[in-house]
């Protein structure tokens, strides 16, 4: 399988050694974690060139992306719409706000992107079997791409992950193994399970180096429909932060390419009742503390011991973004208010990132001149009976 001409390797995020893409998924000098690698110089590519491709799949950008297109996994994912939603602008007193619909992926979610690159590298690295623990919607994305390329995939999830993402890995010839109790759980089974089948190729967040890799494109997207113009703050709901690195690795790249001149300040939303990354933020850490008993209805938020959470500050805080968190039926409303007003469907998880951006326009947080980018990472059609009873708990 043919890597791209400006791909360099694997570079150790902690001690910065270069290792063959082939060679592992950890730092055989300190295991630590690892990060795809360009040379920069050898990448031609401009506005003009972009604008003349089709706008059809995160693999236009293949240049910065390991593999090419033509030995990619992919359904054509990517190319999600950035709808303009001035009601929303006014409610929060900014001069613009879009919500970028990543609910209309092949898989109704943003996951899509991360396990393209990813399954792409699987096959690519010879590997028979995929596996990963997942809150849900990671682990229906890996089964359809698993499927696509002919691999086996095997997907750990909490038995309150929805009944959509459980039902769609079955579907798409997926092992799944629903576990008892939270993610953490599920986490747990699924490192037991690892240890059982040496011949298990690892998808779980940030064990991969690829995930993060398909999550970057997001950025390319909204800065070229942006034409090349901001925006000034992107929202993003935050679980195990593989999107939000994502997105500002792909920033960090578009301003070495001389495509965007500053970086969007990247702001991590979460739930109150699991907010390792916030509570981190707020007491000024490198790194979060585990939250003992994390309790909220966002599952895909409910990550109370992100691995890679030196990552996700380092992006907050290179960007000069924060983080804010807001608790259920603050998150649940806001869901309701933006279909209600845009007829956008946000996943309940992504809509912490648009109550987020209502809280922090409250604090106020926003100048009114800023343009402001919500992300939806998920369609609300997968949780839509989380979003009815809330309407019912409301007497509707």
């Amino acid at each position: 399988m043919a890597t791209t001409d400006a791909f360099a390797g694997l570079e150790c995020v902690d001690c910065g050694a270069i290792v063959d893409a082939a060679e592992s998924h950890r730092c055989p000098d300190c295991g630590g974690s690892l990060d795809p690698t360009y040379d920069y110089d050898a990448i031609d590519l401009d506005r003009e060139t972009l604008a003349a491709r089709p706008f059809d799949s995160q693999w236009r950008y293949a240049e910065l992306l390991p593999f090419d297109r033509e030995s990619a996994v992919t359904t054509n994912e990517g190319a999600t719409p950035l709808v303009d939603c001035p009601e929303l602008a006014d409610e929060l007193g900014v001069e613009r706000v879009y919500i970028k619909d990543e609910g209309r992926n092949p898989t109704g979610s943003s996951t899509d992107r991360g396990a393209s690159v990813a399954v792409t590298a699987a096959a690519r690295d010879g590997a028979t079997d995929v596996a990963l623990p997942s809150p849900g919607n990671s682990g229906q994305a890996v089964a359809a791409y698993a499927a696509r390329a002919g691999l086996d995939s095997h997907a750990y999830l909490p038995s309150r992950s929805g009944f959509t993402n459980k039902a769609m890995v079955n579907v798409h010839g997926g092992d799944m193994n629903v576990v008892g109790g939270r993610y953490g759980d599920a986490a747990g089974a699924f490192e037991e399970g690892l240890d059982e089948h040496d011949d298990w190729y690892s998808l779980a967040a940030f064990a991969t180096p690829y995930r993060h890799e398909g999550a970057k494109t997001m950025a390319y997207e909204i800065a070229e429909q942006l034409e090349w113009e901001g925006p000034d703050v992107i929202a993003y709901p935050t679980g195990a932060g593989t999107g939000l690195v994502g997105l500002a690795k792909g920033a960090r790249e578009l301003r070495e390419l001389d495509l965007i001149d500053e970086l969007p300040a990247l702001y991590a939303a979460q739930a109150s009742g699991c907010a390792p990354i916030v509570e981190a933020v707020e007491d000024d850490r490198e790194e979060h503390e585990p939250v003992e008993h994390p309790d909220t209805i966002c599952g895909e938020l409910e990550i109370p011991d992100p691995a890679a959470s030196p990552r996700v500050l380092d992006a907050i805080r290179e960007t000069g973004g924060g983080a804010v968190a807001t608790d259920d039926p603050d998150i649940l409303e806001s869901a309701v208010q933006v279909a209600k007003s845009t007829g956008l469907e946000l996943i309940p998880s992504a809509a912490a990132a648009a109550s987020g951006a209502w809280e922090l326009a409250e604090r106020g947080a926003f100048d009114g001149d800023e343009t402001v980018v919500i992300v939806n990472t998920g369609s609300g059609n997968k949780e839509a009976d989380v979003l009815r009873s809330h309407l019912m708990s409301q007497g509707v």
